[in-house]
């Protein structure tokens, strides 16, 4: 009996000791798991919203091909097709140098543009040991018009060349919604009597989850700079619907502006929404 007595106490001391030792390592590794650092991922799917950048930049040595179409406007009648007759088409090469760095080269048919362009992400949204409330990319980009005449009666190169630099700053606010803000400058080199050659503007986006695979995305650029009388220029507007496909993500956009270019669509675009100025269009990316 006694034997049994002291079998059962060792038992008894050994089980309490082993909860206890489950405890502190439960509490332990919920110490380290507080210690991590978590970053918010998928704020948005792609390197574009409608036209404009995201906060996005590509991993290390990936490499994202973009196509992107905008046609002539709905409201141009049966005899354009309502404005699939007319096109602008850009390609893009998009290449993650690290984790923070993408360098782009892209060509616009509209104007013969080419362009290229570097993003370098500053902060990342996080929570844990380190907590970011949002993500910070800095975006900068070249843009040389090689199509003679096409702005100017006489120009040179100097005149075809302009810039454009942006600070974006987005938030994972849930699953479902993320939302972003992109103070923004455009300088161009030449321009018209009535106009100014540089452009302050403030982008404003967002992102929302409709199922698993499709997004509803927005943006719109309110220009800063009022340029002078004749000066007939829009804010541009943009919605899409985003579906992922595997490998793709393709857009279906409908934006007041015709040019894919920064220093174009931010300070150039001449549709009235409510009036019908709508461009339909698309982008369709692959990540390889």
């Amino acid at each position: 009996m006694m034997k049994k007595i002291v079998t059962l106490l060792i038992l008894s001391i050994v089980f309490n000791l082993s909860l206890r030792a489950q405890d502190d390592l439960l509490d332990l590794l919920n110490e380290e798991q507080e210690e991590e650092v978590n970053f918010a991922t998928a704020t948005f799917k792609g390197q574009r919203l409608v036209n404009g950048h995201t906060v996005v930049t590509r991993k290390t040595g990936e490499l994202e091909f973009l196509i992107s179409h905008r046609f002539g406007r709905l409201n141009s009648g049966v005899d354009d097709l309502f404005g699939l007759d007319v096109s602008n088409i850009r390609f893009s090469f998009e290449y993650g140098l690290s984790d923070r760095i993408t360098a782009g080269l892209s060509r616009n048919s509209l104007g013969k543009v080419y362009e290229g362009f570097v993003k370098y992400n500053l902060l990342r949204q996080s929570t844990g040991k380190v907590n970011t409330p949002v993500t910070l990319t800095g975006f900068s980009n070249i843009a040389i018009r090689t199509a003679d005449n096409f702005d100017f009666a006489e120009d040179d190169f100097n005149s075809k060349v302009s810039y454009t630099h942006q600070i974006l700053v987005a938030r994972k606010v849930n699953e479902n919604l993320s939302l972003q803000i992109s103070p923004t400058y455009v300088h161009r080199n030449k321009v018209l009597d009535n106009q100014k050659n540089d452009i302050l503007a403030l982008g404003f986006g967002g992102r929302m989850k409709l199922s698993s695979r499709v997004a509803l995305n927005a943006e719109y650029f309110y220009r800063l700079t009022e340029e002078g009388p004749g000066a007939d220029f829009r804010d541009s507007v943009g919605i899409g619907i985003e579906i992922e496909t595997g490998g793709h993500v393709f857009h279906i956009n409908f934006t007041n502006s015709r040019s894919l270019a920064e220093r174009a669509f931010i300070t150039e675009t001449r549709g009235e929404l409510f009036n019908g100025d709508i461009h339909f269009g698309f982008n369709i990316s692959r990540v390889f």
